[in-house]
């Protein structure tokens, strides 16, 4: 088989999926109508883009018609005769199946198909991490309205990369404060198909904690505003790494946002179908720690809008990392948290080490 991979997650068919010729037959099962993603149909005027053409959903399923055909050869060890348009419809599939890219709506998120069913069982648990992550929004910014995410980490104190809290704050000397004219809040819900007047927690950022030296992270103090309630309990935070982190099912929970310079577009159209800035459930694998560099590898499929967001064991849906970065075509990277348990400025802000 030609080696081609522009995936954005860097992976081959036999490690992400287990059936091979399962897969291919749901796709083909599949063809012709659109892959569920949302928890419910949206009217055609009000997708993104406008209703997606009939020469594009046609392309788009003789795509997957030549992937699933790619997929059957390699199962049947027929890898040499894989041609370039199979080899780059086994790619969509990866994207679209393999590493998804979920809608969170209403919370909650659609059932899933296939090796990803797997999350239908944990739906209970993934609920609560969803409710614990969210955007963050700024004011008084020249261009940017958003800049990221973060997650509630103590009872009081949200976690986000240091290069996210930056656009907002700066150093003084003894500490971090904000930048003249500028504030921040974190809005715990964003998700698509929400109407504006739809009410949704939101916490202000009343305090920058501290913005690490060595790793990409800073710690945020948050306070509830005006009708959002009281904040949630605070995520389970790991103390330990799980022993086989290589190849662990993880998923993240964050906003992508489109990300042309750093991205190839056709490969995240294929995967978020132009619906961006939004909150979504990103399943996937940890694929390397590096603990020297003090960075632990994943291939959920994030965005630029993913700066911040938490990396969960779905196991034991403890944070296992602070996700900050990736490059496209060889993976993501993420601050591996059991290595920060004696962090001091970890230890003053409270974080909830389990």
């Amino acid at each position: 088989m030609r080696s081609r991979s522009t995936s954005p997650v860097a992976t081959d068919p036999t490690q992400v999926f287990s059936d091979l010729r399962e897969v291919a037959q749901r796709v083909r099962e599949g063809l012709f109508r659109e892959m569920p993603e949302s928890a419910e149909e949206l009217p055609a005027d009000e997708m993104p883009a406008g209703q997606i053409s009939q020469y594009a959903q046609q392309e788009r399923d003789r795509v997957l018609s030549a992937g699933a055909t790619g997929l059957e050869k390699l199962a049947e060890g027929r890898d040499d005769e894989i041609s370039d348009e199979e080899s780059f419809g086994m790619e969509a599939i990866v994207l679209l199946e393999g590493r998804p890219a979920i809608l969170v709506q209403n919370h909650d998120f659609a059932p899933q198909v296939g090796d990803w069913a797997v999350l239908d069982g944990h739906r209970a648990a993934i609920r609560e991490s969803i409710a614990r992550v969210g955007r963050v929004e700024v004011s008084g910014h020249t261009s940017l309205d958003w800049v990221g995410t973060a997650f509630l980490v103590g009872p009081d104190t949200v976690m986000t990369n240091r290069h996210v809290a930056v656009e907002f704050a700066r150093g003084d000397g003894s500490g971090w404060t904000f930048q003249q004219g500028m504030g921040a809040s974190v809005d715990m819900v964003e998700e698509y198909g929400a109407l504006p007047q739809d009410s949704s927690p939101a916490y202000e950022v009343a305090e920058v904690l501290g913005i690490h030296a060595d790793v990409d992270m800073a710690l945020l103090r948050v306070s509830p505003t005006a009708g959002s309630g009281v904040l949630p309990t605070p995520l389970a935070v790991a103390a330990d790494a799980p022993p086989d982190l290589p190849g662990r099912p993880v998923y993240c929970v964050g906003y992508p946002a489109w990300d042309g310079r750093r991205n190839e577009p056709e490969s995240m159209r294929r995967i978020f179908m132009d619906i961006y800035n939004v909150k979504r459930l990103l399943p996937g694998t940890s694929t390397e720690l590096v603990p020297e560099k003090a960075v632990m590898k994943h291939d959920c499929s994030t965005l630029g809008g993913n700066s911040g967001s938490p990396v969960f064991d779905l196991g034991d849906h403890r944070v296992l990392g602070l996700h900050f970065g990736g490059r496209y075509g060889i993976g993501n990277y993420a601050v591996p948290l059991w290595q920060m348990v004696e962090d001091p400025l970890l230890g003053r802000a409270g974080v909830n080490f389990v």
